[in-house]
């Protein structure tokens, strides 16, 4: 009985997840439903459901109006750098601030989170002041290498790296004469693999689709990434409506396809410290 008269609530339950699945990924469908119809189409009512047969020429009108393929390499080479400088230096801080007891520790470690408090916008003039004066204007490191140890990304693999990995563990590397490098190559970084994926995907997105620090450092049409060149697309009287869907449609794959790799570690990483605890 109690298993009939749980079938009932399970079927809602699923009714109601797929309602939220499928609402969810109406907009991405029709993002890509768009991009194959023309200005025309797309703006006629009702609108378009379902594919039509522009997308070649949508196409072409992008490839003619922008480098989108030299801007697609430039964001996909600053996202790939953000992300590998960013796990590489963020997972040795927090295993320099969870695994070892030095003097102004806390306090250090009080002040880069207090760090994640101050609001972005008011480092807008020093960011492009600095870059400016190391002569990187135009050049993609101004994109990744002021972010290559975030706050955050410290402050996530600390918490993972105190909860995760035993002190007795790296004692017993420390007997068989494994260097401090080397327990961080070796032990510490197997064990915090969930936690990286999730500043990975949280990385690579937020890099893909910078779009504030592209505005500020990025002058010439060759050196702009996606989010900055579809912008770019927008004019004041007129906007190749076809071209720029199929332009955000192209450049959404990328990120669709990080988050269907690595969404099982970002379950993972998200959930890791409530089974521990």
């Amino acid at each position: 009985m109690q298993r009939l008269a749980s079938w009932p609530a399970k079927v809602v339950i699923y009714i109601l997840l797929g309602a939220m699945a499928a609402l969810t990924a109406f907009p991405f469908y029709w993002m890509f439903v768009l991009a194959s119809h023309d200005r025309s189409t797309i703006f006629r009512a009702p609108p378009p459901m379902w594919f039509g047969d522009a997308a070649s020429a949508n196409y072409h009108r992008l490839v003619g109006t922008l480098p989108f393929w030299r801007n697609a390499w430039n964001s996909l080479y600053t996202a790939l750098m953000a992300t590998a400088t960013t796990l590489f230096f963020c997972s040795l801080a927090g295993f320099g601030f969870a695994m070892y007891d030095f003097k102004g520790r806390d306090a250090l470690f009080g002040f880069l989170l207090a760090t994640m408090m101050v609001p972005g916008l008011l480092g807008i003039i020093p960011y492009y002041l600095i870059i400016k004066w190391l002569g990187w204007l135009n050049f993609p490191r101004a994109l990744y290498v002021p972010g290559m140890a975030s706050a955050f990304g410290i402050f996530l693999m600390r918490q993972y790296i105190a909860s995760a990995v035993p002190a007795d563990l790296l004692d017993a590397g420390r007997i068989d004469g494994l260097s401090e490098f080397g327990l961080y190559r070796t032990v510490v970084v197997p064990l915090i693999k969930p936690a990286m994926g999730t500043l990975g995907i949280i990385t690579f997105v937020g890099q893909w689709n910078n779009f504030m620090g592209a505005l500020i450092v990025l002058k010439e049409r060759e050196a702009y990434t996606l989010p900055l060149a579809l912008r770019s697309l927008q004019g004041l009287i007129s906007t190749d409506w076809g071209a720029l869907m199929l332009g955000t449609a192209l450049s959404v794959l990328p990120l669709l396809m990080a988050f269907v790799v690595g969404s099982r570690r970002i379950i993972e990483g998200l959930t890791a410290g409530a089974l521990k605890g």
